[in-house]
């Protein structure tokens, strides 16, 4: 049995610098901020009919412990009948959930579902209290670089030469532009939910758009930066994207249980893979997990109309363009901008893609088809299909 699967809506809180405006925020009161969020713009769900929830988070101890999908779901208010579990794939934590939820969908286990990821990356830094097995490095199973995301993207601009740190900070300059272009004419804040966060000088207040954004930033500017993962290199804190905290969340839902429940259907899943690559070019894991979405879908590259493609750093974005042929700066790429400029609160990021992917579709009915996609650490990709309900006939 397989029935279609639909996204009905998803939202984010705006994401936080790490250490600055959600530095006395709980992880999982970002995640009920957002949950609360999409159930009161979604008034036609009955949340007592959500089958199942599930959340990602790439540290689960502290406030991102205890099965974060459980207990969130029961401090956000929904039914201690609606189940909830977590979810692990680092960077594509949210995306896990929403696939993984996805396939509970298809295959008639369950109608309705939430999926979404939270990372408060203040409170959790990157790898904390994480102990890798020895032998990863005394069998040389990987490098050390495979270790530091940095590194990763160092050998990924050893492995492409004609990506420079010229053409990498000439994305992440129009990364930033596109996100100023977008806030500027309201496009980005329509799918935040304002949070509440607290600051000892100055009290409580509400965090209402994403803090990382630098719309001032100049090619000059960029670079003048250091290189901290390599002397010389060319992997910088301006061509990649930032320490973030923040959450997603989105609810998916079969196409029939959504019709009748009068829920809006902003996109539905074609499919979904994930590849892996060597560990230290982590960055080229969009590559195959396209590949193999495509063939899987029965497409081409050229059947995709719209790309989101998840910013972890400027050099795997362009690695991935320039595979499939495409110009870093074809406007059907993030067209919102990206991580870049907004942040990457690891494994929320997903969810923001799809949220901006479905914005996309809205305004572009001549698009059939787009995806979503990012890479992994420890050498993986991971990317989703979607079609366009709003779909009229056109290029793709």
């Amino acid at each position: 049995m397989s029935r279609t699967v639909v996204l009905v809506d998803a939202v984010r809180t705006p994401f936080g610098k790490s250490g600055s405006a959600f530095v006395n925020t709980r992880a999982d009161d970002l995640l009920i901020r957002a949950m609360r969020g999409l159930i009161e713009r979604n008034p036609n769900l009955p949340i007592d009919q959500i089958d199942d929830v599930a959340i990602a988070a790439a540290t689960q101890t502290g406030d991102q412990g205890m099965n974060i999908g459980r207990s969130a779901s029961l401090l956000a208010g929904l039914p201690n009948t609606v189940p909830g579990y977590s979810v692990d794939r680092w960077c594509a934590g949210a995306l896990t959930a929403a696939t993984t939820v996805a396939g509970q969908i298809a295959m008639g286990a369950i109608d309705l579902a939430l999926a979404g990821g939270v990372e408060h990356m203040g409170n959790h830094p990157i790898g904390e209290l994480m102990d890798p097995n020895p032998r990863f490095l005394a069998e040389k199973i990987v490098d050390p670089d495979a270790m530091a995301m940095g590194a990763t993207a160092e050998r990924l601009h050893d492995r492409f030469p004609s990506i420079t740190k010229e053409r990498a900070d000439r994305y992440a300059l129009n990364s930033q532009l596109k996100t100023a272009k977008a806030y500027e004419a309201g496009l980005i804040q329509r799918d935040l939910i304002p949070t509440a966060a607290r600051s000892e000088e100055l009290g409580w207040t509400i965090i209402s758009v994403d803090e990382g954004p630098r719309p001032t930033t100049t090619m000059e500017g960029l670079a003048a930066l250091k290189t901290p993962f390599r002397p010389g290199g060319r992997v910088t804190a301006g061509n990649a994207s930032g320490i973030n905290d923040g959450a997603t969340i989105a609810l998916l839902a079969s196409e029939d249980k959504a019709k009748e429940l009068g829920l809006p259907i902003k996109a539905k899943m074609v499919t979904f893979a994930f590849a892996g690559v060597e560990p230290e070019v982590m960055g080229y894991g969009p590559v195959p997990s396209t590949i193999k979405a495509l063939a899987k879908a029965g497409l081409t590259i050229e059947d995709i109309g719209a790309f989101e493609v998840n910013e972890a750093f400027a050099v795997q974005v362009i690695a991935f363009l320039e595979h499939f042929g495409i110009a870093d700066d074809d406007a059907r790429v993030n067209p919102y901008g990206g991580a870049i400029a907004v942040g990457h609160p690891l494994a929320s990021s997903g969810v923001r893609l799809m949220i901006n992917l479905a914005r996309t579709f809205e305004t572009h009915p001549e698009v059939r088809y787009g995806i979503t996609t990012m890479c992994i650490g420890l050498g993986m990709g991971g990317t989703v299909i979607w079609e366009n309900p709003h779909f009229t006939g056109g290029k793709n």
